[in-house]
């Protein structure tokens, strides 16, 4: 009679090869909703945990609600540089479950996560020692300067914990088990929000006591994801048997998941100067675009579940040489993409006006509201191409083509919107529109590069073709 852990093993075991079965063979829309649901409420808990993080921070004072926002962009540039771990394992994972290539698969997952541990360490390291240069250089000073560096090093503590559940995260999502980390990540947002008000009144900690809920809240996340991945007969876990860190396969996870760390690395910088150019024309504009974007990453969440979801189904399916169902896969997510674009763009224009009064509850500038609404349909139009840049970037990040959506990411900032406000600011008269119609604009121009990619490049190159089991050497050299 079996027991009850070893029923949960055969449970997980065949659940996960249900739902390759269902990737690469079943209905196509079922495929793209039952994976992009759990990944949209999955983003929807990411944002609770920094709304919640804000809220008992503001109850202290307006000081350390500043301290908090002030380095969130070096955090998130510290976390993007190990954002490359996911998209290179999921790329790589999928595509070897999709071939059948199990034993080959468990090799490179006890690679990803020892790449994981070194890199965290490693990264966590040179924040913690960098934190005080980097926040006098973003301009600190007196309280601010304090406050910045007491949370900015503390959060820092919880580098390996991100990294190490990016591994596990890409172990799940390669086998198209997205339901996993959603609920994962609900019980450690909910442990979040029980432990800020208590280490920052009950223990009197303060601003240190949101950083270190937040550390701890993470840490159980990534314990308790990768205990389930070890102690379960799931049909893909990391295989430490005999390891020795094989350096051509961590070449080429480095290789696949650089562009990606690239790419959001500069993302973030370029946002941070992005925040500099909107700050100059004042603080009812910044206010206006800090709202609207919050208000279009809402509405767009379904889409970007979408692009994120097709990362495995595409990863799969080329190691299966299903390329018909790859292109399958690709556009009905986009069409799907497009009708949630579009569906946005009607509401937000119908009732802007209805729409931004929720959201900005304070009234007492006529001129938020009046930018507010210039942005709103502005970015309204652009809401379906948002939706195709975020399937283009699935499409690619699934096949291994990292560097486009890289180029996708990076140049949307760097080589369309950013000159594009200095060049409207400098010879034309419109003032903040010129922001508006540049975020709108670099938008579509940024899909019309993805659609070339997609017609002229070969995107659809399995990273796999050709290769046979055998056992934990490289992709690019095994034979």
């Amino acid at each position: 009679m079996k027991t009850t852990a070893e029923g949960g093993k055969v449970v997980a075991k065949a659940v996960t090869q249900d739902r390759t079965e269902l990737i690469l063979s079943g209905s196509m829309y079922k495929v793209l909703f039952t994976l992009s649901t759990p990944i949209i409420i999955n983003s929807l808990i990411s944002q609770l945990y920094s709304l919640v993080d804000s809220l008992w921070v503001s109850k202290i004072s307006s000081v350390h609600f500043a301290a908090v926002a002030f380095v969130w962009p070096v955090n998130w540039f510290f976390i993007a540089l190990g954002n490359g771990l996911p998209v290179a394992g999921t790329a790589l994972l999928s595509q070897l479950v999709g071939a059948g290539q199990l034993e080959r698969a468990r090799k490179y997952a006890a690679q990803l996560f020892a790449l994981a541990l070194i890199a965290s360490l490693a990264m966590a390291a040179l924040g913690y020692l960098s934190a005080p240069t980097v926040v006098r250089l973003m301009g600190a000073a007196g309280d601010l300067e304090r406050l910045s560096l007491t949370y900015l090093r503390i959060v820092f503590c919880d580098l390996p914990f991100v990294f190490l559940y990016f591994a596990v995260n890409a172990l799940l999502h390669a086998q198209g088990d997205t339901l996993t980390p959603m609920i994962l990540s609900g019980a450690s947002a909910l442990l979040n929000a029980i432990l800020d008000p208590i280490f920052i009144f009950t223990f009197g900690w303060g601003l240190a006591g949101a950083a270190w809920a937040t550390v701890l809240s993470r840490a159980v996340l990534a314990v308790v994801g990768s205990l389930l991945l070890l102690r379960s007969s799931r049909r893909l876990q990391p295989d430490f048997t005999g390891f020795r860190l094989n350096k051509e396969i961590v070449r080429e996870i480095v290789r696949i998941g650089l562009p990606s760390s690239v790419g959001q690395a500069g993302a973030s910088l370029g946002f941070a100067a992005f925040n500099g150019f909107i700050a100059a024309y004042g603080t009812a504009t910044l206010a206006a675009y800090g709202m609207v974007n919050r208000i279009t990453s809402l509405v767009m969440q379904p889409a970007t579940g979408m692009g994120q979801a097709l990362t495995a189904i595409v990863g799969q399916n080329i190691g299966a040489a299903q390329m018909a169902r790859v292109k399958e896969a690709f556009h009905k997510a986009l069409t799907v993409a497009v009708l949630i674009g579009i569906a946005g763009c009607a509401a937000l224009i119908v009732f802007d006006e209805p729409i931004i009064y929720f959201f900005m509850r304070a009234r007492d500038d006529p001129a938020v509201i009046t930018e507010s609404l210039e942005y709103l349909a502005y970015v309204a139009v652009s809401l379906p191409f948002m939706g195709i840049f975020g399937t283009f970037s699935g499409l690619y990040q699934g096949s291994g083509s990292t560097r486009y959506s890289m180029n996708m990411e990076m140049g949307r900032l760097w080589l369309v919107r950013l000159p594009l406000i200095v060049l409207l600011g400098r010879f034309t008269n419109w003032g903040s529109t010129g922001i508006w119609f540049s975020m709108s604009f670099s938008n579509v121009l940024t899909c019309l590069y993805g659609y070339w990619v997609y017609k002229t490049r070969p995107w659809q190159k399995s990273i796999i073709a050709g290769k046979k089991e055998t056992g934990a050497k490289p992709l690019s050299t095994a034979g």
